[in-house]
């Protein structure tokens, strides 16, 4: 490393001095080839120049010459001085960073040579109860590889049984998503049943109201009929019985009430003589006449005169 590095400012140096040395030349060169060519130049141009249009004396233009060439010495030993000083600077840079890089790689090589005195002088302190043989340390080694193989062996069989717990925890899992599942299909079963039976329960109570309905509608049409025929054998004419002729209305209502409490069908009729309580209309006289005999016989209403008519209610009276 310090090999490395010292050559590697030799090369720096040596490349340094041999551009400023260059520089040094050129500038001296070209100094030295204006000088020379700058008078010729004049003398030709003052040849080549007709007579007639030099408006001044020969001696002013040599003065003039002189003046110019001052000039331009001055300017080129000005540009001279100022590479000079600039090769110089960076001669002046490359020897620090030189002598930089020496210094750096022998603090580095002190601090070398300090780590490695500092083992050999640990290493030499050791005790020699200290130093492992090589037959103990292949039995520490052996010791160590074989807790090492128990330790292995424990951390498998712990994720085996992880892993057994974790398969019968899921077959669990899996066994109560099943029984939901068949719980749920049974539930939805049941309703549909629940709702088909609602449904059967529903039409047969809707066709027993049907039925109802069409017996009513029979019995009605019959009982029309069977109006119709008394009507057409009988005209407007009513069987009632006639159970009492009544003062005034107070006393018809208290015996249309005693009446209609057994069941009777009460009629109230006003008359010249009185108010007539009638119990009917039956269909023929002999119902009515057997209707009579009943309220006769009944005790209880103390009705034993009462008797068959032929009443025509008084709207259908001619």
């Amino acid at each position: 490393m310090n090999n490395k590095q010292r050559w590697m400012g030799g090369v720096v140096l040596l490349g340094g001095g041999v551009l400023l040395a260059a520089l040094l030349l050129k500038g001296k060169e070209e100094i030295h080839q204006n000088n020379v060519e700058q008078p010729v130049e004049a003398v030709q141009q003052k040849k080549n120049e007709p007579e007639a249009v030099q408006l001044q004396p020969l001696t002013v233009d040599v003065e003039t010459e002189k003046r110019l060439l001052e000039e331009q010495r001055r300017a080129r030993e000005k540009a001279v001085a100022e590479q000079e000083a600039r090769a110089a600077e960076y001669l002046r840079m490359q020897q620090e960073a030189e002598a930089e890089a020496a210094r750096r790689a022998a603090e580095e090589y002190a601090a070398m040579n300090a780590r490695r005195n500092a083992v050999q002088q640990s290493s030499d302190n050791i005790p020699p109860e200290l130093v492992e043989d090589e037959a103990e340390k292949q039995k520490r080694l052996a010791e160590e590889k074989r807790i090492a193989e128990q330790k292995r062996l424990a951390e498998q069989k712990e994720q085996q049984a992880k892993a057994s717990e974790e398969q019968k925890r899921k077959a669990e899992a899996e066994k109560r998503a099943a029984e939901k599942k068949a719980a749920e299909q049974k539930a939805a079963e049941e309703k549909r049943k629940a709702e088909e039976a609602k449904k059967k329960a529903e039409a047969d109570k809707k066709a027993a109201e049907e039925k109802k309905r069409k017996a009513a509608e029979e019995a009605k049409k019959k009982a029309e009929a069977e109006k119709a025929r008394d009507l057409l054998e009988n005209g407007d004419r009513q069987w009632m019985v006639q159970v009492a002729l009544a003062a005034n209305e107070a006393n018809a209502d208290a015996l249309a009430a005693k009446l209609r409490a057994k069941g009777y069908k009460v009629t109230k009729s006003p008359t010249s003589k009185g108010i007539r309580i009638m119990v009917g209309p039956s269909k023929d006289r002999d119902s009515a006449d057997a209707l009579r005999k009943k309220i006769n016989s009944d005790a209880s209403l103390n009705m034993k005169s009462a008797w068959v008519i032929d009443w025509v209610p008084l709207d259908k009276r001619q």
